[in-house]
């Protein structure tokens, strides 16, 4: 809802930290949704049904990967956008993978940051270097 100012234009939201179902989305996944024009639901999206999935580089994180749009050429998907989420399983101690897995259908899900990666990522590392100091920096807070 926009309110108006004393000079007739409208003022953006004051975004707050919220839970949608199973789905905590901090202050910080919120400016990105909003700087990279995505929407919770697109975010949950991404995290239900990814087209990659590999291990964050936070301890109990995932970060997936879902096409923004994709075309068919000669038989094989291309696409020229990538919108990823990153996103914490709320567990007390360090889960392995399989562990890790198993919980992601029940559990309440901290989605710490989502972006648009122009073009396609590489598979290992697909982080940028910016979204990376920002998690960093926000951890570090946190602790």
């Amino acid at each position: 809802m926009f309110t108006r100012s004393s000079f007739g234009r409208a003022k953006p939201k004051v975004l707050s930290a919220g839970k949608t179902g199973r789905y905590y989305f901090t202050l910080h996944a919120e400016y990105k949704m909003r700087e990279y024009y995505l929407s919770r639901q697109r975010v949950i999206r991404i995290i239900r049904s990814p087209k990659r999935r590999e291990v964050g580089i936070v301890p109990n994180t995932i970060a997936v990967m879902q096409p923004s749009s994709t075309k068919t050429v000669n038989g094989k998907e291309i696409w020229t956008q990538e919108l990823w989420t990153l996103y914490r399983v709320n567990a007390e101690k360090k889960l392995s993978k399989t562990k890790l897995e198993a919980l992601l259908g029940s559990a309440e899900l901290k989605i710490i940051s989502a972006w648009r990666y122009p073009g396609v990522s590489p598979k290992r590392d697909p982080i940028p270097s910016d979204i990376l100091t920002e998690i960093e920096q926000l951890s570090e807070s946190e602790a």
